[in-house]
């Protein structure tokens, strides 16, 4: 799945307004038939630019999708979790390397066979469409955190995010695996590394998070921590309400 930005993962819910919830099944099912590829951290599944000639799912690890810039910066666009789908919306070739975070495991699909299966059934077209709908909401929203967003509140929309999306935020206490650097943070959110690091050491020493190791984060002021990230739960960053309230966040 192309992921512009870490949003919740949809691999145990229906979507609404999209068809069956059999649908994912099926595509569930296509997958499990293929055999598990290992891929070492830092090996690429695929280059920006190859023929976009498969679909994979993510069995196991965590995969970084970036483009490098004209000026050989990189950017990141996302990161894909175990259980969730790369590939699904390139046409003719892939728009972004997909490279290993951590060892992972993925199975891939023949996007012709997947192409062929859908045009027999029109609700797995339908549910594949939903599938590319949910991603271009996930870019809309990054540029809106990118462009709205100061520095801590980018930030705290990550932490956010990634424990709605692993679904660590349905357990207490909230405790999410960030197995990426600081530098793949910073080139996702569009800012420094030095300035990633400052941020993550003051919410630390204003309480809001812990650190458990060197990829364990806990989530100890979960409220504040939405808040500061603009009323995520709202599904749209609430930028004007998320400022305004920053200084209450950091008071207690």
């Amino acid at each position: 799945m192309y992921a512009s930005h870490l949003f919740p993962s949809s691999r145990d819910v229906a979507l609404p307004g999209y068809g069956l919830p059999s649908e994912g099944s099926i595509l569930e099912s296509l997958f499990a038939a293929r055999p598990n590829e290992t891929l070492a951290a830092g090996e690429v599944a695929f280059w920006e630019g190859d023929v976009a000639s498969h679909v994979y799912r993510v069995s196991e690890g965590c995969l970084r999708l970036y483009r490098i810039l004209p000026d050989g910066r990189r950017a990141i666009m996302g990161f894909v979790f175990e259980g969730e789908i790369v590939g699904i919306s390139c046409q003719g070739t892939y728009r972004y390397t997909a490279e290993a975070v951590t060892p992972a495991r993925l199975r891939r699909l023949d996007r012709r066979r997947l192409q062929a299966l859908a045009a027999g059934a029109e609700h797995l077209q339908t549910f594949l469409l939903g599938r590319m709908f949910e991603e271009m909401s996930a870019a809309q929203q990054h540029i809106i955190v990118l462009g709205q967003l100061g520095a801590e509140e980018r930030v705290a929309h990550f932490l956010m995010s990634a424990a709605c999306r692993t679904g660590a935020d349905q357990k207490r206490p909230v405790v999410i695996d960030l197995p990426m650097t600081r530098q793949d943070i910073a080139d996702y959110l569009g800012l420094t590394m030095e300035t990633v690091c400052r941020i993550v050491s003051k919410f630390k020493r204003h309480g809001l998070i812990a650190l458990e190791g060197r990829y364990k984060v806990v989530l100890r002021r979960i409220g504040d921590l939405r808040e500061l990230a603009g009323g995520f739960d709202d599904g749209e960053p609430s930028v004007e309400r998320g400022m305004a309230r920053r200084a209450a966040a950091w008071a207690h």
